[in-house]
This record gives C-alpha cells, sequence and structure tokens, in this order.
C-alpha cells in the first residue's frame, strides 16, 4: 500500500519492529499525529482464542473523550418516567419500534427492557447491522435504566474480539495528555484479562498496539501476567 509523504516521516520518528512502555507508546502516537483533526487513539489487541471462544463485555473508562450520547430506551409506559429522568433521549416502545423499523437511527446507543424484547429483536435487520442491538452481553438489556444509564454517560464502551481473535477499541484523542489515555488502555486491558477462556493454553494476550486515526501502529511491551 502506497502510503503519503506525512506518514511516511511519521515511520522515521520510531524503531517499528521494537515495543516500548505504555505512555511512552502513546506519547509517540501523539507526535506523530499529522492530521487537521483531533485523531482518535485507537487500542489493537491480539488474543489466543480458539474459533468457538469469544472475549465480549463493557468497561467505564476512566477519562472521557467523546461527547454525550444519544440512548435510546425501549421500554413499557411504566418504566419511561425513569428513563427520561435517567437523561434518555427516546423513550418509548410500539412507536418507537416502527419508526426505527423504517430505518431511523439518529441515536448513539439503544437500551432495553428485558420484557421488551420480544419485539426488539425484530429490528435484527436494522439494529443488528449497525451494532445496536441491546445485547444482556453489554448491559443494555436491564429494569435498571437509572443504573444502566448513570454508566452509559460516565463513558461505558464495550470491547470484543473479531473471529480473528483481534480487538480493536478508541481509547482517547490526540489531544489528550498520554497519561490519560494510559489509564483508559489499562481499565480495558484489566477487563480483558477477567474474560480469559478458563481453557486458554499459553500466553492469553498475544500483542498489543496503539495508533492514531491516520498514524502507524506503534507496539506496546504490555503481556498477560496471568
Amino acid at each position: 500500500m502506497k502510503r503519503g509523504k506525512k506518514y511516511r516521516d511519521s515511520v522515521k520518528m520510531y524503531k517499528w519492529e521494537s515495543s516500548y512502555e505504555l505512555t511512552e507508546a502513546l506519547t509517540l502516537v501523539k507526535s506523530m499525529a499529522f492530521a487537521k483533526f483531533d485523531e482518535t487513539v485507537d487500542l489493537s489487541v491480539k488474543l489466543n482464542l480458539k474459533k468457538s471462544q469469544s472475549v465480549r463485555d463493557t468497561v467505564v473508562l476512566p477519562n472521557q473523550f467523546r461527547g454525550e450520547k444519544k440512548v435510546l430506551v425501549f421500554c413499557k409506559p411504566e418504566k419511561e418516567k425513569e428513563a427520561q429522568e435517567a437523561g434518555a433521549a427516546f423513550v418509548g416502545a410500539d412507536d418507537l419500534i416502527e419508526k426505527v423499523k423504517g430505518g431511523w437511527t439518529d441515536f448513539d446507543v439503544a437500551v432495553a427492557t428485558p420484557d421488551m424484547m420480544k419485539d426488539v429483536g425484530k429490528l435484527g435487520m436494522v439494529l443488528g447491522r449497525k451494532g445496536l442491538m441491546p445485547n444482556p452481553k453489554t448491559g443494555t438489556v436491564s429494569f435498571d435504566l437509572k443504573g444502566t444509564l448513570a454508566e452509559l454517560k460516565k463513558g461505558r464502551v464495550e470491547f470484543r474480539a473479531d473471529k480473528t481473535g483481534v480487538m480493536h477499541l478508541a481509547v482517547g484523542k490526540v489531544s489528550m495528555e498520554p497519561a490519560m489515555v494510559a489509564e483508559n488502555v489499562k481499565a480495558v486491558m484489566t477487563e480483558v484479562k477477567r474474560k480469559r477462556p478458563v481453557d486458554v493454553k499459553g500466553e492469553f494476550i498475544q500483542s498489543v498496539s496503539v495508533a492514531s486515526s491516520m498514524g502507524p501502529g506503534v507496539w506496546v511491551a504490555m503481556r498477560d501476567q496471568d
């Protein structure tokens, strides 16, 4: 793949085959960012997983870096007030289901109470393709709307390994101090280790790298210590 001059110049700033301590790696990422916008810092983790194994959960990042999310809540009338007071942007039942069925997805997160999932499940063709389907595994199916929305507003994000065992997750912005982004990375890695399948043999975390949206990746000297 042919790279632009700014990218090639960035690569010259470090030894691409070397691994760096986390904060040092993030400092490099910050210094190599060349776009005119505030690039996102992405974390990539290669896990030792079999085809039958998966790693998926949520984590509340200690340092937020995105604007407040617009949350939609599917719930029965008796839970609407709780959802509204908790800060939901959109609240409803059949009316919202019909609206989404028509293709409307002007929200960032969808939450549903368990008694709504039979009907919400019919929206798979719309919500599933956009990764917006409420799911118990990601904490977006719950009767505790107050607690769920509070965590989402604090910066709760989902992490998930793909079919090849690789996990990609945004963990900050290049405008942030590297130490703050490092705190987010450590929070994610702690939860990833907690989700290690019991039958994994050998090293669970095989590689870790960080990169800005447009910049090159930097290897992080962070390995599974379990």
